[in-house]
């Protein structure tokens, strides 16, 4: 019997620069008092972006769509290969060992994709396996988790490397809506990267097993979570419905009891919560509907609180968290959960 594939490394990285919610209202002009507000969320107090620096003004200048691509591009390189580099020193996997990568991300389209960009500068084979997963959103780093799970699974003893990387900086608009100030005021910066391996390494390091995954679509709410191109502004803009969250609490625990039917498991056995850290009001619908504590989203709160939202790279922060306090034990089961545009929703099922 072939063993399950394991999250054998995990790591994240951020942009040199760090930046109050109160700095980044002032570097952003043309803030009213309404829209202000939401830079005074007592939940998010930093977010690091990888931004040029701010011009004499203390302002950051708009930048073209153009811009923001090469932008997106050049952070996406920085901190997607640091990322790398720390999940894969945290497996003892040396970057040529690498079979297959999948790289995730929302922020930026490029063609060639970020997989191949990456190989040169990472060090990684000629002959790798790649995937780009683009334009799935905030949930995307599940979708990834599944790819990489998968092709360890049909490859035993290779090694697949996830990296979702976001330069959610660079799809930031200016203009007066209440839409673009809680996107603005939300959205930070970030990579995060996992090694996935089907072999008896990873159980001799008492790595998780990824389990199994389901997903969940609400085709009534295509709408609600979207890129949009912005004539007036020449750029595509994201667009964030204010029912977002309650449309979330009240789908997530169809995907969760079926995720956990299929395992012959009941909520209560589940030791573990990683939650995508979409926000304060997204978190507390989960919460109420899942029936789920402060302490069982302490990390998904404490990577929002210090990173604000970092979408498809948000879940391996909060995993990233969790193995680091060495709380788990033998047996212990996590289910993860991520949501994103659609609305979609994304959950895997862990055991160590």
């Amino acid at each position: 019997m072939n063993a399950a594939p394991r999250l054998v490394g995990v790591g994240t990285a951020l942009p040199r620069k760090r930046f109050t919610q109160a700095e980044i209202a002032e570097a952003l002009p043309g803030l009213d008092r309404r829209n202000a507000a939401f830079f005074r969320d007592r939940h998010i107090a930093s977010r690091h972006l990888h931004v040029p620096d701010l011009g004499v003004d203390g302002r950051l200048r708009d930048e073209t769509q153009g811009e923001l691509l090469a932008r997106h591009l050049d952070g996406a390189l920085e901190i997607g290969a640091a990322a790398a580099r720390e999940a894969l020193d945290d497996a003892g996997c040396p970057a040529d060992a690498v079979d297959h990568l999948a790289c995730v991300t929302t922020t930026g389209f490029l063609t060639p994709g970020l997989t191949a960009r990456l190989l040169p500068v990472l060090g990684l084979r000629r002959d790798l396996h790649r995937h780009d997963v683009v334009g799935m959103g905030c949930n995307a780093g599940l979708n990834g988790l599944q790819v990489g799970s998968w092709y360890a699974a049909a490859h035993p003893g290779a090694t697949s490397l996830l990296l979702c990387v976001e330069i959610c900086s660079a799809a930031y608009v200016r203009d007066a809506s209440v839409s673009t100030a809680v996107v603005n005021s939300l959205f930070g910066d970030g990579a995060a990267a996992a090694v996935v391996r089907a072999d008896g390494r990873g159980a001799a390091a008492f790595a998780p097993r990824v389990l199994g995954f389901e997903s969940h679509v609400v085709p009534e709410a295509l709408q609600a979570m979207r890129y949009d191109w912005d004539d007036g502004q020449g750029k595509f803009s994201f667009f964030l419905d204010r029912d977002v969250p309650l449309v979330v609490g009240a789908e997530v625990p169809v995907p969760v009891a079926r995720l956990l039917d299929r395992f012959g498991l009941r909520q209560r056995q589940v030791a573990h919560w990683i939650v995508h850290s979409g926000g304060r009001k997204v978190i507390d619908s989960i919460k109420y509907n899942l029936g789920l504590t402060d302490h069982d989203v302490r990390h998904t709160l404490s990577v929002l609180k210090e990173c604000g939202n970092v979408s498809s790279a948000s879940f391996l922060f909060t995993l990233g968290r969790l193995l680091a306090e060495r709380v788990a034990r033998r047996g212990d089961v996590a289910v993860a959960i991520t949501m994103g545009p659609g609305v979609t929703i994304e959950t895997a099922l862990l055991q160590w």
